[in-house]
Parts: structure tokens; C-alpha cells; sequence
């Protein structure tokens, strides 16, 4: 099987031949890795015609090295880039370059995230005081967010990635009940909108999701992301309830990977790679949020190596 088909195989909720398949939301180190970096919105500022385009050539040869490297099922790191068309370019120089061996992703998501800090009290205010005005402005942005995941789904992305944060360590930002009038409508539209376009739809977001598990379940992401460990999800537990439902993945804990030890960094990912879907499927392998700057390349060089000799053992 290729990579990006032991990822629909997941995704699919079936048992991919050979290794569990692994990606990352974000692989930040890329420089560390391969020497070149990954553009981001500010690199291509100002840049037009065909210099943008060499740029563009060059970057989606350096993500596609990266996930080669790794041994990606997924590609990420396209949604760096600024405009739909930027990203639209990419996935056909990522095909030109290595065919049909990855899933390609946008990351798109309109729905209710968890307010900065700055404007988090305004916003509790305003769900009590102008709860109407507060739909109206959420079925606005969901319905731009539904155009703009299309557009890039009729460009070649076959995932989406929904990245907005419902949950702190503690559980949600919205009580469940609050959750089910100013989320879960909107994420379930959102979703199906993209499903009935051609795409596999993960719903990425750390923290405590377990007082709203089901519904998240109930908008029927293929996938869900992050499983977060330090916010006390167990992926065993999580396995037992929605298993059957939704491919999961994460849950190798990003704090043990920036600072933790080579055995407890064994110990988390061989929990994930144990519990997550080994005997089962319908599992991908990554961390409990992303490879971000400052985590040790080694350490992470060492987490896939513990998937390699997992599925060398099991």
C-alpha cells in the first residue's frame, strides 16, 4: 500500500497494511531537517509573476522531501501559504513530483473557537446579550468557510483539517449545552459541506473533549485529532467509545517530546501505537498537537523510529 492509502485505509477505519501510517499537522523543523525552509505568508509579500511562481516550485519540493523523509501519509504545511491560489499551485507540483503517494490537506474551519484573551469576556457577554447577532455572524463566516474549503477541495485537497479550539485542559470553552447551539449546528454543516465535495474531514482541537465527544461524533468527521494527554484524554478510553465511528489520531504527548526522556517519550508512544489501533485500525500516528520549534529533532526522529520497531514486533 502507498502511504496515502494506508491513510484513507485509516481514515476509512480499516487496518492499513504494513506500518500504522503517521503525519503531522505542522512539521516546524523543517529547516533542521532538510536545510531548506517552508514558506509562510510574509515570505511571498510583494512577490509576483514568475519569481512567486520558482518560489512556490521550490517550496513544494521542500514539503514533499519533508514528508518523504518521514514517511508522511498526509502533506501539510500547504495552508502556510497566503492565497487559495498559492495553494492550488502547490498541490499540482506536488502531484508533478511524486504522483499519488500523499493525501493532500487545506486547512479550513469557520466555527467557534476559544477567544483570546483579550476579547474573551466581550465574547461571554455577547452570547448571553446578542446571542442572535452572534449566529447570524457564525452562519456568515461558516457559510465564507464552506466557499473557501470547496474552492480548494475542486483544487486537489482531499483533507481538511478543522483547527479551531473548542477546549481548555479543564474542558470546554462552551458548556455542552451552550456547545450544541453555537458549535455543533455549524461544525456538522461545515463537515457534510465538505464531505459531499470529495474530501476526508478531520476536526483538530486539544484540551478536555470528552464532555463533548459525542457531539463532535454526531457532525461525523472522518477523523479526530490531537487526543490530548495532558488535558487527561486517554486514548484507550477513547478508542472504547468512538472507535468504531471515527479514525483517531495523536495522543503522543507533545511535552514529553520537547523535554521528557527517551522513556517516557517510549512510554506515551508505545500507549498510542498499543491502544490507538494496532489490533483494530482506523489509527494514525502523530503527536498530541504538532512538531513545533524548540521540540528536539532527535526526539522526534526517535518517536517514528519507536513506530518502526513497533511494527516490526507487533
Amino acid at each position: 500500500m502507498t502511504e496515502k492509502e494506508k491513510a484513507i485505509a485509516a481514515l476509512e477505519l480499516k487496518k492499513p497494511e504494513g506500518l500504522i501510517p503517521t503525519l503531522e499537522l505542522e512539521f516546524q523543523l523543517s529547516e533542521e531537517l532538510t536545510g531548506k525552509k517552508t514558506l509562510h505568508r510574509e515570505d511571498l509579500n510583494g512577490v509576483t509573476g514568475v519569481e512567486r511562481e520558482e518560489m512556490l516550485r521550490e517550496n513544494a519540493k521542500v514539503i514533499t522531501e519533508v514528508a518523504e523523509k518521514l514517511d508522511y501519509c498526509i502533506v501539510t504545511g500547504i495552508h502556510w501559504l497566503p492565497t487559495i491560489e498559492d495553494q492550488i499551485f502547490t498541490y499540482n507540483e506536488i502531484k508533478r513530483i511524486s504522483g499519488e503517494k500523499f493525501l493532500l490537506s487545506a486547512f479550513v474551519d469557520g466555527t467557534m473557537a476559544i477567544p483570546d484573551g483579550e476579547s474573551m469576556m466581550e465574547i461571554a457577554y455577547r452570547l448571553h446579550d446578542e446571542k442572535e447577532d452572534v449566529l447570524r455572524g457564525l452562519e456568515l463566516r461558516v457559510q465564507g468557510a464552506i466557499e473557501t474549503g470547496v474552492k480548494l477541495i475542486k483544487g486537489g485537497a482531499e483533507i481538511i483539517f478543522m483547527c479551531a479550539d473548542y477546549c481548555f485542559n479543564a474542558g470546554p470553552f462552551l458548556s455542552p449545552t451552550m456547545f450544541s447551539e453555537f458549535v455543533t449546528p455549524f461544525l456538522k454543516r461545515e463537515i457534510s459541506a465538505f464531505r459531499d465535495a470529495g474530501a476526508y474531514v478531520v476536526k483538530h482541537t486539544d484540551g478536555d473533549i470528552m464532555p463533548i465527544l459525542d457531539q463532535i461524533v454526531e457532525c461525523q468527521p472522518h477523523g479526530l485529532h490531537s487526543l490530548d494527554p495532558m488535558a487527561g484524554v486517554d486514548i484507550k478510553e477513547v478508542k472504547d467509545l468512538v472507535g468504531d465511528k471515527m479514525c483517531l489520531i495523536g495522543n503522543v504527548n507533545c511535552a514529553m517530546l520537547q523535554s521528557g526522556t527517551r522513556e517516557q517519550i517510549e512510554e506515551s508512544a508505545l500507549y498510542c501505537l498499543e491502544h490507538g489501533g494496532v489490533k483494530r485500525g482506523g489509527y494514525i500516528y502523530a503527536t498530541s498537537n504538532c512538531v513545533f520549534e524548540g521540540v528536539p529533532l532527535d526526539n522526534y526522529l526517535y518517536m517514528l523510529e519507536l513506530r518502526k520497531e513497533f511494527g516490526r514486533c507487533s
